[in-house]
């Protein structure tokens, strides 16, 4: 277990939408996700978190704890239709 980045600015919306995308990164490099439902998760994130070095610092954040990348696997999302980081 570990702490997920979350900011303090973030309403409770926010919240459930930037764990979904990194409960499904998770996914992606535990047993694999469609690119859909990932694509999906990630376009709320970007809602939330709009500013591209923002995203970075979440991503650095996020991979320090859990050692999973967003952006590596929002690049094998380019390309596959199932992005499994195993």
């Amino acid at each position: 277990m570990y702490d997920y980045p979350l900011s303090p600015f973030w309403d409770t919306q926010d919240i459930i939408d930037v764990m979904a995308l990194y409960n499904a990164v998770e996914k992606a490099y535990e047993e694999g996700i469609s690119k859909d439902d990932f694509m999906k998760c990630y376009r709320q994130y970007i809602k939330v978190v709009d500013s591209k070095s923002e995203q970075k610092q979440i991503d650095a954040a996020f991979e320090k704890v859990s050692h999973y990348s967003i952006y590596q696997v929002f690049q094998k999302a380019k390309d596959h239709d199932w992005i499994d980081m195993r």
